[in-house]
């Protein structure tokens, strides 16, 4: 049985930061591409950061420079940093895993709320 399991959610206030985890079980970790999504009220689950199985990253325009993706294979985490926060990042942040076009994997969500 396939598992994504975020955490670390929570309410922050603008400036200030959060440590996500996404915890994954069923799936050979280091072969898939992790990434993290987020949907705010009313709006479209956009892509946030993803990392591929060699490494590579990529981040939406709008998080480069205050969010950071890292992967820890041997624990079958992919993490994500968040600092200087805003209230725009105000979200349900999701952890997918994607293998070979045909596995897709969603975590349940966790809430971030950025308010003061």
């Amino acid at each position: 049985q396939v598992q994504l399991v975020e955490s670390g959610g929570g309410l922050v206030q603008p400036g200030g930061s959060l440590r996500l985890s996404c915890a994954a079980s069923g799936i050979i970790f280091s072969i898939y591409t992790i990434g993290w999504y987020r949907q705010a009220p009313g709006k479209q689950r956009d892509l946030v950061a993803d990392i591929t199985s060699g490494g590579r990253i990529n981040y939406a325009d709008s998080v480069k420079g205050r969010f950071t993706i890292s992967g820890d294979n041997a624990k079958n985490t992919v993490y994500l940093q968040m600092s200087n926060l805003k209230p725009e990042d105000t979200a349900v942040y999701y952890c997918r895993g994607r293998f070979g076009g045909r596995y897709d994997y969603w975590g349940q969500g966790t809430q971030v709320t950025v308010s003061s």
